[in-house]
């Protein structure tokens, strides 16, 4: 049930007329939520009513044991062992196959055979689920005592796809209050981002994709480099528009809820260096990596100054392989580690002396900074090593024709820019507008968006990028 889908707006007002009756009543409102959750999952396979319920089951418990366990060593068994067990399943469930495939050139052996392969790679649950765990062993929040709040809030079904990744101890407060109410001002900020999600999804993302992207990715020979360019530029907006359009249907959806998520982007190619752009790129996974990885690699504290740079190389290998069980993500996430440790030297070798201000200098630092992370995006996006490198030698034959860019193509892509460049205040204005109108205003607006988007999109919608991740 992609969160593009008719299918899923029913389910969505389904859920908000049987969730806000019994809000004020915590069993009933956490009860109506959590068996939102399991239908969620069980409408892409049964196997995950049982996957998800006994993993959350262990951590729940692992989760009182920690807290009240007096004894450092014990402390830390019980939470290595919820980090293995979330760690196991996502290994099991995902990268198992990928494993498997390079047996044969690690042993000379034919691979075993592995058919427990389901269609939701569960990475955002798995991430999501252990900041409980690790969270109560640093003592930077306390366990839960009602299983039903711990079952709902690691299950939320908005953020099960691809996030936004929500710390559990962070929901559980919002799931947990008695005097829940949905205000105007939420209400109309929800259908607002609900309405946004879609138009960057159908009307740019989708539309970038099949006009030209796909197209130049599958056979890059039979493009200029010109186009070959357009193409990787495009797929760096096809990518940004369709992960943001997910998230913010995902936000909205859970404001109809009153329950409210953490931001996930904020104009990432407006970043003037790559550490910049992860303070701006799928925010919530950037704050991941580095609270509960990279800090807990070893040799920070260590007076060689080299284990700053090593660990974050390693934690960018990691996010890569986190993406997907491929040579590509590895590579790609090696690429912005060392892009990471190489910016953190030179901050060093700089000292105290802060980084030029000037609107030109600024501009050039953007500019670099873009045309790195397009062509890091590159190996994201290429289905293997050879059709990535392909991309790239095409790029590098320097023929220019644009026989094969369309003036539709190319208004869609300047809209695509200037959306992504405009403001902060021009984007609040059109939120406090709408969210200021009345609600049949609010609900015209939407129909006929709803309405407008299944002409435009009349092949329906592709799946949403990250909910492959």
């Amino acid at each position: 049930m992609l969160l593009s889908s008719s299918l899923y707006f029913v389910f969505l007002v389904g859920v908000f007329f049987l969730y806000w009756p019994v809000a004020r009543v915590r069993a009933a409102s956490l009860a109506v939520l959590l068996f939102a959750n399991y239908f969620f999952y069980a409408k892409w396979d049964l196997f995950y009513v049982f996957l998800i319920p006994a993993a959350s089951t262990c951590d729940f418990l692992l989760a009182l044991g920690i807290q009240r366990a007096a004894r450092q060593g014990l402390r830390r068994t019980l939470v290595t062992i919820s980090v293995l067990l979330n760690l196991g399943i996502l290994a099991s469930f995902r990268y198992m196959p990928f494993l498997l495939a390079n047996y044969p050139g690690l042993t000379g052996q034919p691979a075993p055979a592995w058919h427990w392969t389901f269609p939701l790679g569960i990475s955002f649950y798995t991430f999501q689920s252990l900041t409980y765990t690790i969270d109560i062993f640093r003592r930077d929040a306390r366990a839960t005592s009602s299983y039903l709040a711990h079952l709902t809030a690691v299950s939320f079904f908005p953020t099960t796809l691809a996030g936004p990744i929500t710390r559990v101890a962070a929901l559980l407060p919002q799931l947990e209050r008695q005097d829940k109410t949905l205000a105007a001002g939420d209400s109309g900020r929800a259908l607002f981002l609900i309405g946004l999600g879609l138009i960057k999804k159908f009307m740019i993302a989708d539309y970038l994709a099949e006009n030209l992207i796909n197209r130049v990715f599958d056979l890059p020979r039979l493009y200029t480099a010109a186009e070959t360019l357009i193409g990787v530029y495009g797929y760096a907006l096809q990518l940004y528009y369709d992960f943001s359009g997910y998230t913010d249907i995902a936000i909205g959806s859970a404001l109809l809820l009153g329950l409210k998520l953490p931001a996930n982007f904020n104009r990432p190619y407006a970043a003037d260096s790559v550490p910049d752009f992860w303070r701006r790129w799928h925010i919530t996974l950037s704050n991941w990596l580095r609270d509960y990885l990279y800090f807990s690699l070893p040799g920070l504290r260590s007076k060689w100054k080299v284990f700053a740079y090593t660990n974050l190389v390693v934690t960018m290998l990691l996010g890569g392989l986190w993406h997907g069980a491929s040579w590509n993500f590895v590579l790609w996430g090696l690429l912005h580690g060392i892009a990471l440790a190489l910016t953190r030297l030179w901050q060093t070798l700089r000292g105290r002396r802060p980084a030029s201000t000037a609107i030109w200098g600024r501009l050039v630092r953007t500019f670099l900074t873009a045309q790195f992370v397009c062509f890091a995006w590159i190996f994201f996006r290429a289905p293997d090593l050879p059709s990535a490198l392909a991309i790239v030698e095409r790029i590098a034959s320097l023929t220019v024709s644009f026989a094969n860019i369309s003036t539709p193509f190319a208004v869609v892509m300047a809209i695509a820019v200037l959306a992504h460049y405009a403001p902060t205040p021009v984007y609040e204005t059109g939120l406090r507008i709408y969210s200021r109108a009345p609600f049949y205003v609010q609900a015209a607006a939407l129909a006929l968006l709803v309405i407008g988007l299944q002409y435009v999109a009349a092949t329906g919608a592709a799946p949403f990028i990250y909910t492959r991740f």
